[in-house]
């Protein structure tokens, strides 16, 4: 409390001490003819620094939200993908060839073989037909790095 007063003075007393000279650069340029200075208030300028901080932190909170909602979605997508392929297989008998399969002309299904990046996943039958893998490669489409999603079955 006693530091939030002292700050407060000392912003008072800084805007006072600028004011003053304020005023006496503004008679200067009178005198001489000059054109107006720009010139901010010491607690204009913390405004100002305050203000961009905030634009930073929110730019940077954007992305971090955009990163993770595309890992979401691959995961819920990846989780639907795994739920069609039990199915075909309880229904058929064995899991499709191809992952369109799952799709059928069903207009609710048509972006599920693609990741939260807009992505083909890639899908994998084993030779035997038993199991299959199921990849995202990721943000950056490269196969084989850090941020690849993998589900096997």
């Amino acid at each position: 409390m006693i530091a939030q007063l002292l700050v407060e003075l000392l912003e008072w007393y800084l805007d006072i001490k600028f004011w003053f000279k304020k005023r006496k650069r503004r008679k200067f340029e009178k005198e001489h003819n000059l054109p107006k200075k720009l010139m901010l208030y010491p607690s204009q300028k913390i405004g100002i620094v305050i203000v961009v901080v905030l634009a930073i932190m929110a730019s940077l909170r954007v992305m971090y939200v955009a990163s993770y909602k595309g890992s979401n979605t691959t995961n819920e997508r990846l989780s639907k993908i795994e739920q069609l392929l039990e199915k075909e297989k309880k229904d058929i008998g064995a899991y499709p060839v191809e992952l369109r399969t799952i799709i059928r002309n069903n207009p609710l299904l048509k972006d599920v073989t693609k990741d939260g990046w807009n992505n083909k996943i890639s899908y994998k039958l084993t030779k035997d037909g038993t199991s299959y893998s199921l990849v995202s490669f990721g943000k950056d489409k490269t196969p084989n790095t850090d941020d690849d999603i993998k589900l096997s079955h």
